[in-house]
C-alpha cells in the first residue's frame, strides 16, 4: 500500500509518515523542503500551492497512491497568506485528484477552531454548525468545506478529521506550547525569573502521535467518505495544567516562576471539548497517550532525547 503525505515535514506530517511506516506502508512525502527525518521515505520537493494540478496528479499517480493525507498548510501572519497556503492548495489538490483514473482516499486535517467560540460546557459534535470568527479559523473551515463538497458530489473519496489542539513531540514553532517551551529555555539559560500570564481557559488537547494513528485508520475505514470526524481526547483541560506539566518536565524551579491571570487571546476562545464518539465508532480509534506524558515528550525531543 502506498500513501502520499502532503506537508510531510510539519509537526503532524512527520508523525503521519512515521505511523504509516510502522504499519508497513510505502510512504512518499511532499513538502517545499526536505528534512532529515524523511530519509527512509520517498520524497518530492514541491510547493503545492504553486504547483499545477497536473504536476500534483503525477506525484499522486506515479505510482498510484492508495491514500493521500493533506497535513500541509502551516500558519500565516495574514488572511491572504493563509488563503494561499491552505485554500489555494486544497483547490489545486481537488483538481489533481479529479484528474486521476483511480480514486485514492483523501484524509484532510481540519481544526477544532473551525467550530468557533462556544459557551463553556458545550460538547462539540460534528453536526454543530461552525461559526468561526478569526481569519485562521475561517480559512480552515473553507478548506474543509471544499474537500467535503467535492466528496459529497462524488468527485473524490475524502474524509475530514477535525483535530483538537495538539501536544507532543516537535510542535510547530508558532504554537502556544512551543512558545512557552522557548521562554522556559531562555529563562534557564540566563538564570532569571519566568513571568507567565496564564488564561483561565480549558481546551481539548490530544497528542500528535494519537492524531497520526487516527489518520492511518481513516485512510482505510469504510463508510466515512464525505464525513467530518472529530479527533481529540474529549476532555477540556485547564491551560494551567499544561503549563505546570511543562515546567515539571523542564525541572524549572517553582520559586522562580511568577504567575498572573490573563485574558484569553487565541484562536479557540476559552473552551473546547470535542465529542469523539464518531471516531470511536467509525475508526475504532481512541487516544492512548496521556497529556502529562505528551507534554514531557515534547520537552525531551526538543532537547535531543527520545520521546
Amino acid at each position: 500500500m502506498r500513501v502520499v503525505v502532503l506537508g510531510a515535514t510539519g509537526s503532524v506530517g512527520r508523525q503521519v509518515c512515521a505511523a504509516y511506516q510502522a504499519h508497513g506502508w510505502d510512504v512518499h512525502g511532499v513538502a517545499r523542503r526536505p528534512a532529515p527525518h524523511l530519509s527512509g521515505c520517498g520524497f518530492t520537493e514541491l510547493d503545492l500551492a504553486a504547483a499545477a494540478p497536473g504536476r500534483i496528479a503525477t506525484v499522486l499517480g506515479d505510482p498510484p497512491a492508495d491514500v493521500v493525507v493533506n497535513a500541509a498548510g502551516g500558519w500565516g501572519d495574514t488572511e491572504e497568506e493563509m488563503t494561499y497556503s491552505h485554500l489555494r492548495l486544497v483547490r489545486r489538490l481537488v483538481e489533481a485528484l479529479a484528474l486521476l483514473p483511480f480514486r485514492p482516499r483523501l484524509v484532510h486535517l481540519g481544526s477544532v477552531h473551525e467550530y468557533g467560540p462556544v459557551p463553556a460546557g458545550t460538547l462539540l459534535h460534528e453536526d454543530l454548525p461552525p461559526e468561526p470568527v478569526t481569519p485562521y479559523a475561517r480559512v480552515k473551515l473553507e478548506t474543509s468545506s471544499a474537500v467535503l463538497t467535492a466528496a459529497r458530489a462524488g468527485v473524490l473519496d475524502a474524509v475530514v478529521l477535525r483535530a483538537a489542539n495538539m501536544s507532543g513531540p516537535h510542535p510547530p514553532q508558532e504554537s502556544f506550547l512551543a512558545a512557552l517551551m522557548a521562554r522556559i529555555s531562555t529563562a534557564f539559560a540566563h538564570g532569571g525569573r519566568l513571568e507567565l500570564s496564564v488564561a483561565d481557559a480549558r481546551r481539548d488537547f490530544v497528542d500528535v502521535r494519537d492524531v497520526a494513528q487516527a489518520v492511518v485508520r481513516a485512510g482505510r475505514a469504510p463508510a466515512v467518505g464525505g464525513l467530518v470526524v472529530n479527533i481529540g481526547r474529549g476532555d477540556a483541560v485547564p491551560i494551567g495544567d499544561l503549563v505546570g506539566w511543562l515546567l515539571e518536565a523542564a525541572a524549572f524551579p517553582e520559586d522562580r516562576v511568577d504567575r498572573r491571570e490573563a485574558p484569553v487571546r487565541s484562536k479557540g476562545g476559552d473552551w473546547t471539548r470535542l465529542d469523539i464518539g464518531r471516531a470511536r465508532r467509525l475508526l475504532s480509534w481512541a487516544p492512548r497517550i496521556g497529556l502529562r506524558d505528551s507534554v514531557h515528550s515534547m520537552w525531551r525531543t526538543a532537547h535531543g532525547a527520545p520521546a
